[in-house]
């Protein structure tokens, strides 16, 4: 990859209008700076006809049929992809923190990059033709859209995309990736986009179950630079997320125990995603997207 190419700044995207605008940039962006092309050849066999509506290509309109019955009708096609691609994302309490530091730099917290990654990976993986779905969850699945490379669809989920945010006071379920794991037909890619503050034991078993059933597993864990690097000097008042009381408290007196935690954390996720064969990418929210979009293609020509 060309690094000259590294301009994708998120606060540069916080401020483009429209998520798949975002989203174009990032992945035209990324792509320019490849050597050789990652997209590879497909092939479609025509299903059924259904009524145009807003978003779908109107190169795939029959306009055969349109002389017939003076309506728009759309030709839809079975699928015969290399890949179905789900994005799972997280929505729970703590996906909405920031850093008063972060807000007055107007970067992007932890939800906002973590759609723009999700909106990244989404139109990159549908436009080499790979179907790609989105689910989103905290304590319960909030939104399944199912993986498909129709036209129209990726216009469907960076919609359904940008309407999500982060619920307040609401933990992350990863037992409900139970659920989701037994949904998905067959097998594909499984892109997990969390903070990854639960419990490792559930998260574990989560991943087991989705390796158990065939597919492949990136994790990307979004993180704000000062949650890795507590870089608080003064008297500061720590806001809980998901239902935790303020603390009012002097950094300094709590960044041994806090650093030694987030550490010890850290080495657990790592080691459970290495025992179960997952790959594992920690982002920060001052990182350009193009790291996750390479850790992506990596992970997905199996070079990791």
């Amino acid at each position: 990859m060309n690094t000259q190419l590294r301009f994708l700044d998120p606060e540069i995207l916080s401020k483009i209008s429209g998520m798949e605008l975002r989203a174009r940039t990032v992945v035209e962006g990324f792509l320019s700076g490849l050597h050789r092309s990652p997209f590879k050849g497909f092939s479609v066999e025509f299903a059924e006809y259904r009524q145009y509506t807003p978003g779908d290509d109107p190169r795939h309109i029959d306009w055969k049929v349109y002389a017939r019955s003076d309506r728009y009708y759309v030709k839809e096609f079975e699928e015969e992809t290399n890949l179905h691609c789900h994005i799972l994302l997280d929505l729970s309490g703590s996906m909405s923190g920031t850093s008063g530091k972060t807000i007055a730099a107007s970067r992007p917290g932890k939800f906002e990059y973590a759609t723009y990654l999700a909106a990244s990976l989404a139109y990159f993986i549908f436009m080499q033709r790979d179907a790609v779905g989105l689910v989103a969850f905290d304590q319960e699945v909030r939104l399944h859209v199912p993986a498909k490379v129709r036209p129209g669809h990726l216009h469907h989920v960076l919609v359904e995309l940008e309407k999500l945010q982060p619920g307040s006071n609401r933990k992350e379920q990863p037992e409900l990736l139970h659920q989701v794991a037994e949904s998905f037909r067959r097998k594909g890619m499984v892109v997990l986009i969390s903070d990854l503050f639960g419990e490792i034991a559930p998260l574990t078993r989560a991943l087991e179950h989705l390796r158990f059933r065939g597919h492949d597993v990136i994790v990307f864990q979004i993180m704000d630079e000062f949650e890795l690097n507590f870089d608080f000097s003064q008297m500061t008042r720590f806001i809980g997320l998901e239902g935790e009381a303020p603390i009012l408290a002097l950094p300094q007196a709590m960044r041994e125990r806090y650093m030694q935690n987030l550490q010890n954390h850290l080495a657990a996720l790592r080691r459970t995603c290495g025992v179960n064969r997952v790959d594992y990418t920690l982002l920060t929210t001052n990182q350009p997207l193009d790291f996750a979009l390479q850790a992506y293609l990596a992970a997905r020509s199996g070079k990791m």
